[in-house]
Parts: structure tokens; sequence; C-alpha cells
């Protein structure tokens, strides 16, 4: 018996707009989404295309380490400086969450 082949999904699931099925080269989908006021473009990442760097999350001050499914925002007319690495669960909860991380004393400030 042969292995099961995976196909694509096709461009016209249901459930889906076509704006958030755009793949990109990073392994993940792409959407929009309305924060602060303003449209935010939102990448989420897999895993296995999230290699070779860490970076630190503005929603729970925490690092994202290499390998690690996470979201990168940023305001959709803004450059490349402006984008964010987000983890999933802090993006999903940043409406709840305070605006100003408050570290210790000895926290490493990145």
């Amino acid at each position: 018996m042969s292995p099961r082949r995976n196909r694509p999904k096709e461009s016209g699931s249901p459930g889906q707009s076509a704006d958030d099925e755009r793949s990109g080269r990073y392994g993940g989908w792409q959407s929009t989404e309305h924060w602060q006021g303003e449209e935010w473009s939102v990448r989420h990442v897999a895993g296995a295309s999230a290699q070779g760097k860490t970076y630190r999350c503005p929603g729970c001050d925490q690092q994202i380490p290499s390998g690690v499914p996470h979201v990168v925002a940023w305001p959709e007319h803004a450059g490349v400086d402006d984008r964010r690495h987000w983890h999933k669960a802090c993006w999903n909860a940043k409406d709840r969450r305070t605006t100003r991380v408050q570290r210790s004393r000895n926290a490493p400030k990145f």
C-alpha cells in the first residue's frame, strides 16, 4: 500500500476568505486585523519556518525561542522596522493586557 498523498486545500474552502488564506514563504498564513484604530497585517509563522532567531514578545516580555510558532504583526502602512513578533496567545490577549509591561530590577533589558 502506498502512503497517503496530502493535497493542498482549495482556495475556495468554506470558512476562510481569500485574504486569510494567503500563504507566504514563512510557512504560515497572513490576514488583516483592526486594532488600536488602525489596520494591522498579521502573519502566522509555523514553527519549522521560525529557525535561527530568538525574538522578544511585546505582550509578555518573554523570549520566543527559535522553532516556536508565533505571530508577526505590524501596522498596515508601516515599514519593516515596525514588525513585532508575538506569542500566539499574547496576540490573542492583547486587548486584555496592560499598556506597559513592568520588568523586575534584575531582568535583562533588550
